[in-house]
């Protein structure tokens, strides 16, 4: 088992930036790709982006060049620098973490992010 816990959401005026943190904690070993997705209201969950174990990096169109994944692996955790924040990037982000041996998705609860015009 997986526990993913996120932090850094709030309230943020369009142009500004956040950072989202998700801390991953028990069978870490197991993590092939961890990453963040998104849900806004009456929307489908969709990827923001993602990082395999070994860096490499995935980004969805719409926030390509404004936000940037990372992880550090001794700290079991991922980040994510949101620069550039549109109104359109409100959503709760969810972290999610992937096991491909056991083949198993795990989610954390989300934190959400607003961004006022």
């Amino acid at each position: 088992q997986v526990q993913l816990v996120e932090s850094g959401g709030g309230l943020v005026q369009a142009g500004g930036s956040l950072r989202l943190s998700c801390a991953a904690s028990g069978s870490i070993l197991s993590i092939n790709v961890m990453g963040w997705y998104r849900q806004a209201p009456g929307k489908q969950r969709e990827l923001v982006a993602d990082i395999t174990s070994g860096g490499s990096t995935n980004y969805g169109d719409s926030v390509k060049g404004r936000f940037t994944i990372s992880r550090d692996n001794a700290k079991s955790t991922v980040y994510l620098q949101m620069n550039s924040l549109k109104p359109e990037d409100t959503a709760v982000y969810y972290c999610n973490a992937f096991a491909a041996v056991a083949h198993m998705d795990y989610w954390g609860k989300g934190t959400l992010v607003t961004v006022s015009s």
